[in-house]
């Protein structure tokens, strides 16, 4: 039976402190691909999508003849589209970074205000597995 005495237990401590510390650094200094730093051509559709029903929504108030029903489609469509956006799943860096600044834009409208959009928002940052 060997006994560790506590100089022993150290170094090998110290050791392995270094070790992980130079291969966090040499995985951090790695070059990312291009492809993760851009954000995904599903997450711009997205959010070129809700730039569309935003725009929309905005010209049927301004176009308001007493009629809600063009009004309220409008607002619905553009509801579901800002929430297919908090929905999306930004696994790369690209679509994390894009995602947080284009909903950082939303809500500094103050339109990123209902519970769904919230739930929505942190359900996609959920692993599934």
């Amino acid at each position: 039976m060997s006994r560790i005495n506590r100089r022993a237990l150290l170094l090998n401590a110290g050791s392995a402190v270094i070790a992980s510390t130079v291969a966090a650094t040499a995985l951090a200094t790695e070059p990312r691909r291009r492809r993760d730093r851009e954000p995904s051509s599903d997450l711009r559709a997205l959010i070129k999508a809700h730039k569309a029903m935003y725009a929309a929504f905005g010209k049927a108030i301004h176009e308001m003849d007493g009629s809600n029903g063009d009004h309220d489609r409008a607002s619905r469509a553009e509801e579901r589209a800002l929430l297919a956006v908090c929905a999306y799943p930004a696994v790369r860096e690209g679509d994390r970074r894009a995602k947080a600044r284009y909903l950082l834009k939303i809500e500094a409208r103050g339109e990123l205000d209902l519970a769904e959009h919230m739930q929505a928002l942190l359900r996609s940052t959920m692993w599934k597995g």
